[in-house]
């Protein structure tokens, strides 16, 4: 049996009115009410701007209305500076673009049976694409619930998870392509047993891809690891409870940190767990706000072997709009920061040195990111129960998170 723990020695969230940080700019993861970033039964929402891997490079569907357009954004220089990519007609709304480490972005658009697949780059006044071709996608599921995964982490490669029923068994299965970085357009990497949401990189070479699975129509969502070098080979990776729904949100691999999603405890939770580690995932009471909705969208990298230091940026709606916030499990407080006018709300990522990049837009300033460091929280006194045992296990395999027996805090058995 694995287990939780709540920890309700905690701060109360302050409210909007507060901040934390210091500003700047250069020139933007189910079911239950605004927890987290992946809508109804745990369907993908893609972002307002995507980061490349490197974060060298940002896009977006710029525009409104009827005249969308591919929008792409360099980062890794001076100033930041945005290069509009629009080709032959407008696209539609739920086309999507992610931006690969070279530059270039890809494009993907819904068509009727099929998700089609070009890369955009910047050629003279044009703008160029070459085609990759697509994916077919006869059932109605499957055209619709189609997810472009956020890119590998070499920056090269970009993955699509397409629902759809199995070979003859009555069951859906979900296959993973690869539709960007491959030799001859997309190719087919794996099918996974289950209808598979979500899609988090657990590892530095896009090997180990987490999944939030729901084996059977009506049963609990668990997060597992699919190793994409091993034909999809599957692992458990979060089992909180039997009856409990184990999503994974974010992952930082150079820490092990995990911040998942339950209801273990009784209700729907923001936690945080260890990879390979042998404590209970934790639900902070400070990352449960009353009326609003607490969304993680960024974790610190770089942080080797320091879970309890490593600082995650979450969005906080409430009725006075989206505010950006810094929780680090050490600190147990969720601290509001000062988001720039036009920021994208859900939007963002760190440095390995711990400021925090929040991406831009408006009239004034069409392309910027606001620079934020919030302070550093204080190591953890001696006997603290947040720091004792919370570093990964060397060499330790994927494994459910926790790994040992203990008791439930807290928990109230759902259904």
């Amino acid at each position: 049996m694995t287990a939780c723990a709540v920890e309700t020695a905690a701060t109360q969230w302050n409210g909007p009115g507060g901040s934390e940080g210091s500003g700047g700019g250069a020139a933007r993861g189910g079911d239950g009410p605004g927890i987290c970033s992946h809508g109804a039964h745990g369907a993908h929402r893609s972002p307002a701007l995507a980061f490349s891997a490197d974060g060298g490079y940002a896009a977006r569907l710029a525009g409104s209305g009827d005249a969308r357009y591919p929008e792409r954004w360099t980062l890794d220089g001076p100033e930041a500076y945005a290069v509009p990519l629009p080709l032959y007609q407008p696209e539609e709304p739920d086309t999507a673009v992610l931006p690969l480490a070279d530059g270039r972005v890809l494009i993907h658009r819904r068509t009727a049976g099929r998700q089609l697949f070009s890369l955009l780059y910047p050629s003279g006044p044009e703008t160029g694409e070459l085609t990759l071709g697509g994916v077919e996608t006869p059932s109605a599921d499957g055209y619709g619930a189609a997810v472009l995964l956020p890119p590998s982490p070499d920056g090269a490669r970009a993955h699509l998870l397409v629902p759809g029923p199995g070979d003859g068994s009555g069951g859906i299965v979900t296959a993973i392509w690869l539709v960007a970085g491959g030799s001859f357009g997309p190719e087919f990497v794996a099918e996974v047993p289950g209808r598979c949401t979500g899609g988090v990189w657990l590892d530095r070479t896009g090997r180990l891809l987490a999944l939030d699975r729901q084996r059977e129509p009506g049963g609990p969502v668990k997060a597992v690891a699919v190793d994409l070098e091993r034909g999809g080979e599957v692992s458990p990776l979060l089992q909180i409870a039997p009856d409990s729904n184990d999503r994974l949100l974010l992952a930082a691999p150079d820490s092990g940190l995990l911040v998942v999603r339950s209801d273990a405890p009784g209700d729907d939770r923001i936690g945080w767990g260890v990879l390979g580690g042998e404590r209970p995932v934790r639900f902070p009471d400070c990352l449960r706000v009353p009326g609003g909705a607490v969304i993680p969208f960024a974790v610190q990298p770089g942080q080797a072997l320091q879970p309890d230091g490593c600082a995650v940026a979450f969005t906080v709606a409430t009725g006075t709009g989206p505010v950006p916030a810094v929780w680090r499990p050490r600190g147990r407080e969720l601290r509001p920061l000062a988001a720039p006018d036009g920021w994208f709300p859900g939007t963002g990522r760190w440095t390995p040195e711990g400021v925090l990049q929040l991406p831009y837009a408006g009239p004034a300033t069409p392309c910027g990111v606001a620079l934020l460091t919030p302070p550093a929280e204080p190591p953890d006194a001696p006997g603290d129960p947040g720091a004792a045992g919370s570093g990964p296990r060397p060499a330790a395999a994927l494994r459910p998170v926790p790994l040992q027996q203990a008791p439930l805090m807290g928990r109230t058995r759902t259904g």
